[in-house]
């Protein structure tokens, strides 16, 4: 009986998935990778990207900063995880990177200015990305005082995320990986860098959709068209509310 009990343990609990070959690189099954739409060769700017990645995207089936690692030679993408920077288990190297005056930190603070405006001949530059949600990334630079000491940019910019498969706060909100194009298109004045790096996330959302997956508009237009879920509950709750206290003003003078 032990030993029927011990084969049953060993029964893997979704026996689909592993059955399913992954891809090596963007490690997703290989009937939905994405790695066929990555640059090649891959692109090599001047400047690089520093990804501070909140523990808890990581963890997110769908993410793009795998995608911007993969599309860069390697060097120009580093990532580190953690909830404050430095910390204990970073690289050495990212606390003299935080040090550089050739670092800059992409966070919509009064104090950052335009992207479009920083001298591009004083670079190259080590761009600072903050990956996750945005009480995340606000969690993030509040309690890492290097990064308020950072040179603060923000990008101008009208596109609409093409990252239609999760919700984005605002219509002006781009996942990782865009936001990344977008500056090294400003960076290395190369418009071609906000086109190359993109085409992972194309397709993960075309592959996403084929399959199920429903297009997501942001919270802001959900909110100004009274669809956001959250809201609409809250006013159900409070016409239920006055429905009760209407029977219950009834019943008092029955």
């Amino acid at each position: 009986m032990e030993e029927d009990f011990e084969d049953f343990l060993k029964i893997d609990s979704e026996p689909g998935e592993s059955a399913r070959t992954k891809c090596q690189d963007c490690r997703r099954p290989e009937t939905v990778c994405w790695c066929s739409e990555l640059p090649k060769p891959r692109l090599n700017p001047s400047s690089s990207i520093v990804i501070l990645q909140h523990p808890h995207e990581e963890k997110r089936s769908l993410r793009t900063a795998l995608m911007l690692q993969l599309g860069l030679i390697p060097g120009k993408c580093l990532l580190y995880k953690g909830k404050r920077f430095p910390n204990s288990k970073s690289d050495p190297d990212l606390e003299n990177i935080l040090k550089s005056t050739k670092t800059l930190l992409l966070y919509p603070s009064p104090l950052a200015v335009p992207l479009q405006e920083i001298e591009k001949s004083e670079g190259p530059y080590n761009l600072v990305l903050l990956d996750g949600t945005w009480p995340q990334a606000k969690a993030i630079y509040t309690s890492s005082p290097m990064l308020q000491n950072l040179r603060q940019v923000k990008i101008m910019t009208t596109k609409l995320s093409s990252y239609i498969i999760r919700t984005q706060p605002t219509d002006g909100c781009l996942s990782t990986v865009e936001t990344a194009a977008e500056c090294l298109s400003v960076l290395e004045d190369d418009p071609s860098y906000s086109e190359l790096l993109v085409k992972p996330l194309h397709i993960l959302c075309k592959y996403q959709l084929d399959n199920g997956a429903v297009k997501h508009d942001s919270k802001e237009y959900l909110i100004k068209n009274n669809k956001y879920p959250k809201l609409v509950g809250r006013r159900l709750e409070n016409c239920y509310a006055l429905l009760c206290n209407f029977l219950f003003n009834i019943l008092i003078f029955i």
